[in-house]
């Protein structure tokens, strides 16, 4: 835990402020504040540094006219705006203004004059707690401020209009000033005017939305992910850059540590080592190291890099750029784990045993210089090569050991192929430091297999461009050894993160996956009851319980649909100081420690264990360690924007990619039902498209909530989830990303039926591909 600060006689303490502000009847100032304690001249300069103080740890935050408020709360008078206006006719607002890192709250609005109010109305308000929630009393309406909408301008006879990328977006605005834009344009606008007469006025061109590099800015912009640093910032990240490793750091620079990425990966975080253990007390096991990039040495607690991080939350990848979450002086070059250089990192040192258990483990602050970047395929081929030949090959210098024999584990490696090889040849010291790295993933492996993790594998879609940016491929990365490989000695050093911190009764910021609500499996039960599979709601539920079930319908048809479903009763992870575990890992203590450039997350392990086992400058901070839940519950909101905007974003390549086959027939699957339609996805590149139900046919089609299918009153046809079926592409959109279909003419079958009722109508069948949880980074 990080020490407790000094505090300076004369001046309150900061709960005291705290206290203060929070009881305050008038906005609080440093001026408000001083005459409350009765400070002196000489007291209220120190007060300024000590409010200072408490702004760059989080504690406190100010508002407009300089008064201070706790952070994450509302300062006493502020303007709002109105968000909502709920059944009841009660009226809500949120801060028009608000930087702290959770999600903004919600004031009920005490209006004076009922329906005064509307949607997007600005209020200068005082605000007060009642009970458990805030109410504001508006004192003043202001006068509305811009409310942006991103879309494309087209034109029909003389009158323009602009079109929304949103997908659900149907309506069109006239365009009241277009300003420099052109015809085609993607614009940002301003609206103005009352419904019904909404019009805009753009306020900003972004340029020509089917350009290469287009899509992605598309979401930055809709999103409202920052993808600029300050000046100030990029400064301080140079500046931070350059200074020395640090004295102290254990040296790791004899032994071939490797980084084993994706060939386009953008950052290197990781890097693994390891060896047949010597100790006799761990005979048959392996020793481990995992390096992980010592971000914390280079961004502190309250630093200009850190704030902007903590806003950011993490990177954000897509095809064509990554939005960083540090400036790329520290993401791309210092804190990047390259080869043939210095690095600093944080070290996890592992005895595995010979079954894959963890044994033992250390943390440490080290220098490392990698041996090797080595793309997924490359590694993979060098070891499926030397499985083939069988040729002894004595083990690099810091080993240890004798040759090592390696044999594949799955039956979809690459086949051997020297000529996979990145330019300039690894070498067979390379190839000494992967070998043993593979047998001690066989440990692991079996550790992995006895817990028997949730095993839904899901394809990841990758968009290959070319130097311009224009898309040359859309098809689902090859899920190799290799990835597993990597993924299981992360998740090692994840567990050993979080015990490790447990053992010193330190924070932990842990990744929560919480086991399937009762509301879930309830609803499961009912759909799997429609496939004549029983499911007991009484027996304790595990991750294998959801296997059993997929390995049942293995070989029919059913299983994509059934997999589906099963991937809608889990529940979203998320981030928070409280260990509810990792139910779909099967893991009771679980943090995320390997990827600190990328993840805000992943810097508070770090710098948790930084404070926790006395590595040096860049420990957790006591506002951090106060803190944990409310930052916990932001990263995990900006986590799932960032997983939005990369959706968005591949849908939109993908929408483009297809723009060329409109009018051709595609082999699709069934991916929702619902009662107005389903949604398809084209097998193999993806992109989500809508067979609207008034499409499919003259007959009427009944939607059947517990199997989630549409099934024709006349010809008992049945559309469900994961089912295959051709379908003609009518439209692709790429600004949205949405698709539309068509039915084929002349396709579609009556189905048979049996006790169970109608069975699902399978186009084109075929046993579907493993699926199994994409673990490793971009």
């Amino acid at each position: 835990m990080p020490k407790p600060q000094k505090q300076t006689p004369g001046l309150p303490t900061r709960d005291q402020i705290l206290a203060f502000i929070a009881s305050s009847d008038v906005p609080a100032g440093k001026r408000e504040i001083a005459k409350a304690f009765g400070l002196s001249a000489q007291d209220k300069i120190l007060l300024k540094a000590l409010l200072k103080d408490m702004a760059d740890e989080g504690l406190i935050d100010s508002a407009p006219g300089r008064a201070f408020h706790k952070m994450g709360g509302v300062p006493k008078v502020t303007v709002l705006r109105i968000a909502d206006v709920d059944d009841s006719g009660t009226v809500w607002a949120v801060p028009e203004r608000w930087e702290a890192d959770t999600p903004p709250p919600k004031l009920r609005v005490r209006e004076r004059k009922r329906g005064a109010l509307g949607i997007g109305d600005r209020v200068l308000a005082r605000t007060e707690e009642a009970g458990n929630g805030l109410i504001a009393h508006p004192m003043k309406v202001l006068p509305k401020g811009e409310e942006l909408v991103l879309g494309v301008l087209r034109q029909e006879g003389a009158t323009l209009w602009l079109q929304g990328v949103e997908k659900k977006e149907r309506r069109e605005f006239q365009v009241s000033d277009s300003g420099e834009a052109q015809v085609g344009d993607l614009v940002l606008a301003e609206k103005a005017g009352r419904p019904p007469r909404i019009t805009v006025r753009v306020t900003q061109v972004l340029g020509d939305p089917f350009a290469p590099r287009s899509f992605s800015l598309i979401a930055i912009h809709k999103l409202g992910i920052p993808d600029v640093f300050s000046t100030d910032t990029l400064e301080e990240a140079v500046r931070v850059a350059a200074q020395p490793l640090g004295a102290g750091r254990e040296d790791l620079r004899h032994l071939p540590i490797v980084a084993i990425d994706p060939a386009d990966a953008r950052d290197h975080d990781d890097a693994v080592w390891a060896a047949p253990d010597d100790d006799p007390a761990n005979a048959g096991g392996w020793k481990a190291i995992v390096a992980i990039a010592d971000v914390s040495f280079y961004v502190r607690p309250g630093s200009s890099i850190d704030r902007e991080a903590r806003r950011r939350g993490n990177s954000v990848y897509f095809p064509d750029r990554v939005v960083p979450m540090l400036p790329e002086s520290l993401s791309a070059e210092m804190c990047s784990l390259k080869e043939g250089v210095d690095r600093a990192a944080l070290v996890c040192h592992l005895r595995i045993g010979k079954n894959g258990t963890l044994k033992s483990w250390r943390f440490t602050r080290a220098v490392v210089r990698i041996a090797a970047n080595i793309a997924y395929e490359d590694a993979q081929a060098m070891v499926d090569a030397h499985s083939a030949s069988k040729t002894p090959l004595p083990l690099a210098e810091g080993v240890g050991g004798g040759p090592v024999e390696i044999s594949p584990l799955s039956d979809n490696s690459p086949s051997p192929n020297p000529s996979r090889k990145r330019e300039g040849d690894l070498g067979s010291d390379i190839l000494a430091a992967l070998l043993p790295l593979w047998s001690c993933w066989h440990a692991l492996y079996k550790a992995r297999t006895a817990r028997a993790p949730l095993d839904l594998d899901l394809p990841e879609r990758r968009v290959v461009l070319d130097e311009k940016g224009r898309i040359l491929s859309v098809a689902p990365r090859e899920r190799l050894d290799s990835m597993r490989l990597i993924e299981d000695y992360m998740i090692a050093a994840n567990v050993a993160a979080a015990k490790a911190l447990e053992a010193k009764k330190a924070p932990v910021m842990y990744r929560v996956h919480e086991q399937p609500s009762r509301e879930k499996l309830v609803a499961l039960k009912d759909y799997l009851k429609t496939f004549g599979i029983e499911f007991a709601l009484g027996q304790v539920v595990r991750p294998k319980t959801f296997n059993q079930i997929l390995d049942t319908v293995i070989d029919r048809d059913e299983r994509p649909q059934i997999m589906e479903q099963v991937l809608r009763t889990q529940t979203q992870a998320y981030y928070a100081p409280a260990n509810m575990g990792h139910f779909g890992l099967g893991l009771g203590s679980y943090g995320h420690f390997t990827s600190p450039i990328r993840r805000y997350a992943d810097l508070l392990v770090h710098r948790s264990l930084v404070a926790a086992y006395d590595l040096g400058a860049g420990g957790l901070s006591e506002g951090e360690a106060a803190s944990m839940e409310k930052i916990g519950e932001s990263i995990s909101m900006l986590e799932r924007r960032a997983m939005e905007a990369e959706r968005d974003t591949i849908d939109r390549y993908v929408a483009a990619f297809l723009s060329e086959k409109i009018g051709e027939v595609l082999e699709t699957r069934i991916t929702g039902v619902t009662n107005f339609g389903f949604f398809a996805t084209v097998e193999g590149i993806g992109g989500d498209g809508l067979m609207p139900v008034r499409d499919l046919g003259g007959e009427y089609f009944r939607f059947d909530e517990a199997s989630r299918t549409l099934i024709g009153d006349q010809s008992g046809m049945v559309y469900a989830s994961g089912q295959k079926l051709p379908l003609r592409l009518a439209e692709a959109n790429p600004v949205s990303g949405a698709l539309r279909f068509e039915m084929v003419e002349g396709r579609g079958e009556r189905p048979e039926r049996d006790e169970r009722g109608p069975k699902r109508v399978i186009k084109h069948r075929g046993r579907p591909a493993n699926i199994r949880h994409q673990g490793k980074k971009r």
